[in-house]
């Protein structure tokens, strides 16, 4: 079977985009970068990535643009079809913003700016569950300063993974990811695309990547 064929959103003010990119090449994928203005996404893709940074200057709150932008459409369709989406940092407030997930990140505990490595326990990763298995624990960076989950009481979210030793942030209950109820969308504030070699200080990123294309490649042989 060909390689996972993975869009990677790009927005105003994405800096990860590229990093993701590369780390999704890393793992076997075969990427294309997708404008935000874009209203069509590539013919054939398996799951779209979206990834960190401050989309349009955080204006107003971080993700609350860019989810007007014209490719927005385009994803919650792909989304609500099953296919694997992911989005970290800023794309997880992006997939909040836009309803693809349950509940909305805001102002770090501190209100500070942190920046860091930190240790999750993968809990329930839905469908990206190749190398997440329940109580594995990974290490992975975080850089946000609206990192802090806060869950929809009328939605409960499915927690992917939950910080160790407490969140850097002000997490509920020390959530780092959810899932959707469905379990194909899923938005995580650590960045695996920041933890793919050990030079880097960890290579546990990877296992999330590896799980995602996995999950894309099973939503594909279900096509």
């Amino acid at each position: 079977m060909s390689a996972p064929r993975v869009g990677v959103l790009v927005f105003p003010g994405s800096l990860d985009d590229r990093d993701m990119r590369r780390s999704f090449g890393l793992c076997g994928a075969d990427v294309r970068m997708i404008w935000h203005k874009d209203q069509r996404l590539p013919e054939s893709l398996d799951g779209i990535g979206v990834p960190g940074g401050f989309s349009y200057g955080d204006y107003l709150r971080c993700g609350a643009m860019a989810r007007f932008s014209p490719v927005m459409r385009s994803l919650v369709e792909f989304a609500e079809s099953g296919k694997p989406v992911l989005g970290v940092c800023n794309g997880f407030q992006i997939l909040c913003e836009s309803g693809l997930l349950p509940g909305v990140l805001v102002r770090n505990r501190e209100l500070k700016y942190v920046c860091q490595d930190v240790r999750v326990a993968v809990e329930d990763p839905g469908m990206f569950r190749a190398e997440l298995t329940p109580g594995r624990a990974l290490v992975m960076p975080v850089k946000h300063g609206e990192g802090a989950y806060v869950p929809d009481p009328d939605r409960k979210p499915r927690v992917a993974f939950r910080y160790v030793g407490g969140s850097p942030n002000g997490s509920t209950d020390d959530i780092a990811g959810v899932t959707n109820e469905r379990g194909n969308v899923l938005g995580l504030m650590p960045h695996p695309e920041h933890a793919t070699d050990p030079l880097l200080g960890s290579a546990d990123g990877a296992h999330v990547l590896r799980s995602f294309l996995a999950a894309c490649v099973a939503a594909r042989a279900g096509r």
